[in-house]
């Protein structure tokens, strides 16, 4: 199916163990998955309020938090960068030869469809198959 596949992780939902399983279902034999993190610092006025050493600590946990996800599962990759989480997925997957994209979606609120959440701004621009798992709640 996909030689290359990256898994966007939201650490604060609990979304990654299914899309995990998707993608190793995805992966052809040999194939790479790689668990995509993206921290997004605080922006505009609130960072100006935050203290350097909390932000430091705030990704520090989530690197903690995505090899907690990953812990005794094989063959996947951590990756963890900051940015903003669409953008840095598909300019991620655009750089890095990423023919398949694997990302969770909370049910759409009526914000969504005004702004678009993360998911669906990585589905209208990615450049590659993008697989979309849909939260049960």
């Amino acid at each position: 199916m996909y030689n290359k596949i990256l898994v966007a992780m939201a650490l604060d939902h609990d979304l990654s163990p299914k899309t995990l399983q998707i993608a190793e279902a995805l992966r052809n034999d040999g194939g790479e998955i790689i668990a995509f993190h993206v921290h997004e610092a605080p922006q505009g006025t609130a960072s100006v309020y935050m203290d350097e050493d909390v932000i430091k600590a705030a990704y520090a946990k989530s690197e903690a938090l995505l090899k907690e996800k990953l812990k005794g599962i094989d063959n996947i990759t951590p990756k963890i960068t900051k940015g903003h989480a669409a953008r840095t997925i598909i300019d991620y997957a655009t750089a890095n030869g990423v023919d398949c994209i694997v990302i969770g979606s909370h049910k759409p609120g009526l914000s969504d469809y005004f702004l678009g959440s993360s998911a669906s701004r990585v589905v209208r621009h990615a450049p590659c198959a993008v697989h979309v798992q849909r939260d049960d709640s």
